[in-house]
């Protein structure tokens, strides 16, 4: 009997504009098209393909356990999720088993820090499994700022905001440029760690990058309002030139 492909589908940053032709061909033509989501939301993943799905195919909404109501120190926390991605695993081998394709929306590219990891290093062994890479979100936010993010030799760094600031004030001094992810309830954290490094005059605030909504300030300009999901920030470097 036929098994069906699983696809890992980058869909880029947040304009659909900025699909790869793959990723467009095997979502229009998809019968199955599955995505994750906060309960009770449509899914930025969702958002972003909206009037692309075929009229005809299947949706199925993988709805996380829990994102930030618990601690992610919690032993609750990986547990949660760890149930969570078996049983997504195994709604999409039971669909691969019986002979059908599905794709898996994934927002930036699959393989950068996106929840499809989870589900593919669990289906790889049991499932044919395809992944379809994207442009970062982080690539589309240093293209909104309008300036090259590396020059020469520079060093790129990517750091996740969750991480202690010491361990991020050691590590931004270390670099020539910068990205900072997951900012959300760190921001305060980030930004004394930021100025802990000297870097802070030199930071971008990009908000909802290449989304309706896209935001880019200066970070000293921004305020203390509280960013939103969608947030990253940027430090360029200033490397070697002709």
């Amino acid at each position: 009997m036929n098994v069906g492909t699983i696809y890992g589908v980058g869909l880029g940053p947040g304009d659909p504009d900025l699909m790869s032709v793959k990723a467009d061909r095997l979502l229009r033509g998809a019968r199955n098209v599955a995505y994750f989501r906060k309960a009770g939301r449509t899914g930025q993943a969702r958002k972003i393909v909206n009037g692309m799905i075929p009229a005809e195919a299947m949706e199925i909404p993988m709805e996380y356990p829990v994102t930030t109501e618990i601690p992610v120190t919690d032993p609750r926390y990986n547990a949660l999720l760890a149930a969570f991605y078996e049983d997504c695993t195994q709604r999409l081998k039971a669909l691969s088993d019986n002979g059908e394709d599905v794709v898996v929306l994934c927002e930036g590219d699959p393989f950068f820090y996106g929840s499809f990891m989870h589900l593919y290093s669990r289906l790889r062994e049991r499932a044919p499994v395809e992944v379809v890479p994207a442009i970062t979100g982080m690539s589309g936010a240093w293209t909104a700022t309008g300036d090259p993010i590396t020059w020469g030799d520079d060093v790129l760094t990517v750091l996740m905001g969750t991480l202690p600031e010491e361990a991020l004030a050691t590590r931004m001094a270390q670099t020539d440029a910068l990205v900072v992810m997951k900012i959300g309830r760190n921001f305060d954290k980030v930004k004394r760690a930021l100025k802990t490094a000297g870097l802070y005059d030199r930071a971008w605030l990009v908000e909802y990058a290449q989304m309706p909504d896209q935001a880019v300030t200066k970070l000293s300009e921004a305020g203390d309002k509280v960013t939103p999901y969608f947030s990253i920030i940027i430090v360029h470097g200033q490397g070697r030139r002709p």
